[in-house]
C-alpha cells in the first residue's frame, strides 16, 4: 500500500526573515534583501554580494552551549525545526519515537566552522603543519555533515532513520522527496524534512569566483539577481533554511491537523553530462517533472504555479524554460512561473526545501511570489514569469523543480486536495 503524505508544519530562516509568517509577507511584497557582504570584507573577490539572514541563535531559542558550540547550518535548522513542529501541533514523540525520522539536506555542511577552525589550527593559514591542539573539542562535528541529522534528531525526539542529504544545490528538495518516500514505504509515519546551508564564507565565494558563476554587479547588490532577465550575470549566494513536518496523511486527518497540501509526486534525474554544464534542451528536468507528475497521478494541465530553479544564470534560465516547454508543452505558455531567489538569493542545498515550503504557502494562500528584477526580458525567455508583483490567484496544484552541479535535477509536485483516502 502506498501512503499519502501530508505538509503539516513549515519552519523558515531565510535572509530578510525569520520564521514563516515574516517570510511569506517578504516574498508578497517582492522585496530582494541581497547586498554587500557584512560577515567577513569581501574586498578582493570578484564577487561581493550575498543575502544574508540577520540570525542571532541566541534570540530564538538556543542556549548558550548551543550558540557556542553549533555551526551557523546546524542553528538554521534547529530554529527552523522547531518552528515547523510548533507549526504541526504534534503530540511529543513519547513510545512512537521509531516512527519518527529526520531527512537534512544540505551541500556544503559546516563550511564556517571548518574555515574557522583551518585558521585557528594553522596560525591563521602561517603553517602547513597544523596544530591540533588548537582545534575545538566539537571539531570533528563540524566535518561530518551526519552531525545536522543527529542534532535534529535529539530535538524532535525521533529515533527512525536519520539522514543527511546531499546533492549539490537540490539537497534541500531531495531530502524532503526521500522523506516522503520513507513515509509510503511504512518506514515511519512523520519525518522532520527540509533543508539548511550557511556557505557564505571566503572559500566558497572563492569556489564560485573561479567558475564565474556570480553576479558581479557589486555596485548595486539589491537588483543583482535577476533571473529571466535579459541583463541577468549570475546567481546571488544566499543561506538560510526551511523544514518541514511531514505527516502520513490518514493520521494528520486523524488528528484534526492543519493540512497544507500533500507531496503528489517527487522525481530526480542526472544528465551525466557536466559538472557545471546543462544541456540547453533541458530534457533531463522535463523527465524529473513528467514523471513527478505521473506519480502524482496529473496532468500537465493540472499544474497552476511553477516554483523555478531561476538563478539567473544565462544557461540555467534557458535550460529551465526549455525544461518546462517540452514537459508541460502548451500550458507551459499558460502557467505563472517565478523565482524567488531573486528576492532571497540562492542557498545551494537549503533552497530546495524553501522553495518547497514557498509552494506550500502558495496552497495556503491563493498567491504566487513575483519574479524580481525582472524588467527586460530576454526575447528567448517567453513564459509568464510573474515580473516584480506578487500575484493572487488559486493555487490548488504547485510544482518545483531544482539543478544542481553534478548534474542533478529534482521535481516535486504539491497538491491542496487530491480527494478522499481510497
Amino acid at each position: 500500500m502506498s501512503r499519502r503524505v501530508a505538509i503539516t508544519g513549515i519552519g523558515v530562516v531565510a535572509p530578510g526573515a525569520v520564521g514563516t509568517k515574516q517570510f511569506w509577507e517578504l516574498l508578497m511584497a517582492g522585496r530582494p534583501v541581497t547586498r554587500t557582504i557584512t560577515s567577513f570584507d569581501p574586498g578582493r573577490f570578484r564577487s561581493q554580494l550575498a543575502a544574508e539572514c540577520d540570525f542571532y541563535p541566541e534570540q530564538h531559542g538556543l542556549s548558550p552551549e548551543q550558540c557556542a558550540r553549533l555551526d551557523r547550518v546546524t542553528q538554521f535548522a534547529l530554529v527552523a525545526a522547531r518552528e515547523a513542529m510548533l507549526d504541526s501541533r504534534i503530540a511529543s514523540t513519547g513510545e512512537a519515537a521509531h516512527r519518527v525520522g529526520v531527512s537534512i539536506g544540505t551541500a556544503v555542511g559546516c563550511t564556517q566552522q571548518l574555515e574557522q577552525q583551518y585558521r585557528a589550527v594553522s596560525d591563521h593559514h602561517e603553517h602547513w603543519w597544523v596544530d591540533h591542539s588548537r582545534a575545538s573539542p566539537f571539531f570533528y562535528d563540524y566535518f561530518v555533515p551526519s552531525s545536522i541529522a543527529a542534532e535534529l534528531a535529539w530535538l524532535v525526539g525521533a529515533e527512525g532513520p536519520s539522514t543527511v542529504v546531499s546533492t549539490g544545490c537540490t539537497s534541500g528538495i531531495d531530502a524532503i522527496g526521500y522523506g516522503c518516500e520513507l513515509i509510503r514505504e511504512g518506514s515511519v509515519d512523520v519525518v522532520v524534512a527540509g533543508g539548511s546551508d550557511a556557505p557564505i564564507a571566503p572559500i566558497t565565494v572563492a569556489c564560485f569566483d573561479a567558475i564565474k558563476a556570480t553576479s558581479s554587479r557589486n555596485d548595486d547588490p539589491e537588483t543583482a539577481c535577476r533571473p529571466f532577465d535579459r541583463t541577468r550575470n549570475g546567481f546571488v549566494l544566499g543561506e538560510g533554511a526551511a523544514v518541514l513536518v511531514l505527516e502520513r496523511l490518514e493520521l494528520a486527518r486523524a488528528r484534526g491537523a492543519r493540512i497544507y497540501g500533500e507531496v503528489a509526486g517527487f522525481a530526480s534525474r542526472s544528465n551525466g553530462y557536466h559538472m557545471t554544464g546543462l544541456r540547453a534542451d533541458g530534457r533531463e528536468m522535463a523527465a524529473a517533472v513528467t514523471a513527478a507528475l505521473d506519480e502524482a497521478r496529473l496532468p500537465a494541465t493540472a499544474v497552476d504555479y511553477v516554483n523555478a530553479h531561476g538563478t539567473a544564470t544565462k544557461q540555467n534560465d534557458r535550460h529551465e524554460t526549455a525544461a518546462l516547454k517540452h514537459s508541460l508543452r502548451e500550458h507551459a505558455y499558460r502557467v505563472p512561473v517565478s523565482s524567488i531567489k531573486s528576492m532571497i538569493g540562492h542557498s545551494l542545498g537549503a533552497i530546495g526545501a524553501i522553495e518547497v515550503a514557498t509552494c506550500a504557502l502558495s496552497l495556503e494562500n491563493g498567491a504566487v511570489p513575483p519574479t524580481a528584477n525582472l524588467h527586460e526580458p530576454e526575447p528567448e525567455l517567453d513564459l509568464d514569469y510573474v515580473p516584480l508583483v506578487a500575484r493572487e490567484m488559486p493555487v490548488e496544484v504547485a510544482l518545483t523543480v531544482g539543478s544542481g552541479f553534478g548534474g542533478f535535477q529534482s521535481a516535486m509536485v504539491l497538491a491542496r486536495d487530491l480527494g478522499p483516502l481510497a
